[in-house]
């Protein structure tokens, strides 16, 4: 069950440009006493989906933050969601890989963690691949069975998608699909490990942020598989290391994926990702959330390496 965080103080929302879009993060400030070692700076890459933003991480930032881990955080809005702009735009992983790169070179300006949430893993890997000298590591949070990301779809396929998406009749399954209900029991089927966790704050804030209609056209690029790409080649390239976290339940969305394990899934990762290891927690696919502290605790050891920090004993 998700364990309630103490409240902590919002950093504001602050903005920056790219290709003329007005792109929102925040910064939750580097907290540590003079002297100490300087760490890497983590960004934050939220999921896809209705009413799905940068909130997503409330969770886990508060949860860090009681962990004594002091590090500047750096948590934004993709384009199309939250308070960043809402252009209709077929998005593309690319599209968000390059908002991101944009955001490390005017105001992070150092290398960073990057954490990144299920099936926004790709953004990350274009992120890595195109600007490896900004990647110090990555975490992965339940990403996307391995076969989802190695096996391209045809374009035309996701154009007709995303055609048929920006129609009145995509207009009208948003209207469904943004009702609490729906993304209750979405969540339950599809996310949680336990339909119990699906709590208040989590429906409240989907539902009320899925409302913006014009926030559609993210999800929408996310259903029409625009991230569906063979990145098997990208990813034997990698040099950062890599972190893998996945839920002893988790699961794929996709209906044409074949059915996997957890086991089966990690081991597919960790084969063919060149530095990584690997770690398993209960929960299913979205574990910052659902099993927040377990994710805390297995994620600290490797950014405490990473950042050339003593493990706390």
């Amino acid at each position: 069950m998700p364990t309630a965080q103490p409240a902590i103080h919002r950093p504001a929302a602050q903005f920056y440009d790219w290709q003329g879009y007005r792109c929102a993060y925040e910064l939750w400030p580097d907290q540590q006493p003079d002297g100490q070692i300087e760490t890497a700076p983590i960004l934050l890459i939220h999921p896809i989906g209705v009413g799905l933003s940068r909130r997503f991480w409330d969770r886990w930032i508060a949860a860090w933050r009681t962990a004594g881990q002091l590090e500047a955080i750096y948590s934004p809005d993709l384009l199309g969601c939250g308070e960043s702009a809402m252009p209709r735009l077929a998005y593309q992983s690319q599209d968000w890989a390059e908002q991101l790169a944009q955001l490390i070179d005017s105001v992070i300006q150092q290398p960073v963690i990057l954490l990144v949430q299920g099936a926004s893993w790709p953004i990350a890997i274009e992120l890595a691949q195109a600007r490896p000298e900004l990647v110090k590591a990555l975490v992965l949070s339940g990403p996307p069975a391995w076969k989802l990301i190695t096996q391209a779809t045809p374009s035309w396929q996701h154009r007709l998608a995303w055609n048929l998406f920006d129609s009145p009749l995509g207009q009208g399954f948003y209207q469904y699909a943004k009702r609490r209900q729906f993304i209750a029991s979405f969540s339950a089927r599809q996310l949680f490990a336990q339909a119990a966790d699906v709590d208040a704050k989590w429906l409240d804030q989907l539902t009320t942020d899925g409302q913006v209609n014009d926030s559609r056209h993210a999800v929408f690029a996310f259903l029409a598989g625009f991230w569906r790409q063979d990145y098997s080649q990208a990813m034997a390239k990698l040099s950062a290391p890599t972190l893998v976290i996945l839920g002893d339940t988790a699961s794929s969305i996709s209906r044409s994926s074949q059915a996997e394990t957890p086991a089966e899934r990690m081991a597919d990762y960790l084969r063919h990702l060149p530095q990584s290891e690997g770690k398993q927690i209960s929960g299913r696919n979205v574990l910052p959330y659902e099993s927040t502290q377990a994710f805390v605790e297995a994620m600290l050891p490797f950014v405490q390496v990473i950042s050339n920090k003593p493990a706390l004993s």
